[in-house]
C-alpha cells in the first residue's frame, strides 16, 4: 500500500475519484496506485502538483540512483525556499509513516503543535506502535535561548514560546517510548527525523526559522549529510536534561 499517497489524499480532502478526473484516468487506475503500483511519469507529476507534495516523497523508488544525480549521493530529496513552504501534508505523512523513530531538535517548534493540535496524541500512537520518540526543546532558562531571542529581535518572547510549546507535549510525560529533554545548545539547524527521512531547517542569523530554507534528506547507502546531521542530534540529546513539568515550574519560580 502507498500510505504516503493515501495520507496526502486524506489530508487534502481529495477522494480517489477526483484524482482520477484530474489525471484523466479510470478510478481503478488510482486504486492500483494506492495499492502500490507506480504511475507513469506524467501522472506522477500531475498527482504531486495537484496535492502540492514532492513527487519523490510519494514515490521515493523513482528517484535517480546514486551516480546519476549528484544530490542523491548525499541523500538530498528536495529543497524548499523556507520552512513555511513545506506542505502540512508532508509533515503529517512523515509522522504517520514513522515506525522506528521520531527525533525533533528545536528551540520552540511551536508550528508543529499549532498546525497539528493532535500532535501529542499522534506521537503517543506512534510510540505505542513501537517507535522511539525523542523531543528536544531549548531550555527556556538557558543562555542559548536568550541569545537566539535577542538575535531574532524578540528578546524574552522566545523563552515564552518554548514554554507555550511544551504545554502541548505534557501528556507525553511518562508515556512509554517517549522522552522530552531541554538543551542549552547553539542550534545551527532545527532537525526533524522520521525513520530514514530527515528535514533540516538551517538557521540564518536574525531570521525566524520559518523564514529559512529547508532540506529534505533521506538516508543513503553511503555516509552523507543524513548521517552527519543525525550524529549532531545525538550529541545534543546526550547533553540535554530530561524535562518534567514540575521541575520546569520550580526552576521558573526559583529565579
Amino acid at each position: 500500500m502507498n500510505e504516503r499517497l493515501r495520507s496526502a489524499l486524506t489530508q487534502r480532502g481529495v477522494p480517489p475519484e477526483a484524482l482520477a478526473t484530474v489525471c484523466e484516468v479510470d478510478p481503478k487506475t488510482v486504486a492500483r496506485w494506492l495499492s502500490g503500483r507506480v504511475p507513469h511519469a506524467r501522472h506522477r507529476w500531475s498527482v504531486a502538483h495537484h496535492l502540492k507534495v514532492d513527487e519523490s516523497f510519494l514515490w521515493p523508488e523513482t528517484r535517480p540512483r546514486n551516480g546519476q544525480d549528484p544530490g542523491q549521493k548525499v541523500g538530498l530529496v528536495a529543497t524548499y525556499p523556507d520552512r513555511a513552504s513545506v506542505p502540512r501534508e508532508t509533515w503529517l505523512s512523515l509522522l504517520l509513516a514513522a515506525e522506528q523513530r521520531i527525533d525533533v531538535l528545536v528551540f520552540s517548534g511551536t508550528f508543529l503543535a499549532q498546525s497539528n493540535p493532535r500532535i501529542a496524541t499522534m506521537l503517543a500512537q506512534r510510540a505505542a506502535a513501537g517507535a522511539r520518540i525523542r523531543l528536544c526543546f531549548g531550555d527556556p532558562q538557558s543562555r542559548a535561548v536568550a541569545i537566539r531571542g535577542r538575535e531574532e529581535g524578540i528578546g524574552d518572547a522566545l523563552a515564552a514560546k518554548v514554554r507555550a510549546s511544551l504545554t502541548y507535549y505534557r501528556p507525553l510525560l511518562g508515556a512509554p517510548g517517549c522522552e522530552i529533554r531541554l538543551h542549552d545548545t547553539t542550534l545551527y539547524n532545527s532537525l526533524f527525523r522520521y525513520d530514514n527521512d530527515l528535514l533540516v531547517n538551517p538557521h540564518i542569523w536574525g531570521q525566524p526559522a520559518s523564514a529559512n530554507p529547508l532540506l529534505h534528506l533521506q538516508k543513503a547507502p553511503e555516509t552523507g549529510w543524513f548521517d552527519r546531521y543525525a550524529t549532531s542530534f545525538d550529541a545534543v540529546w546526550d547533553s540535554a536534561r530530561p524535562w518534567t513539568d514540575d521541575a520546569e515550574g520550580a526552576q521558573s519560580h526559583g529565579r
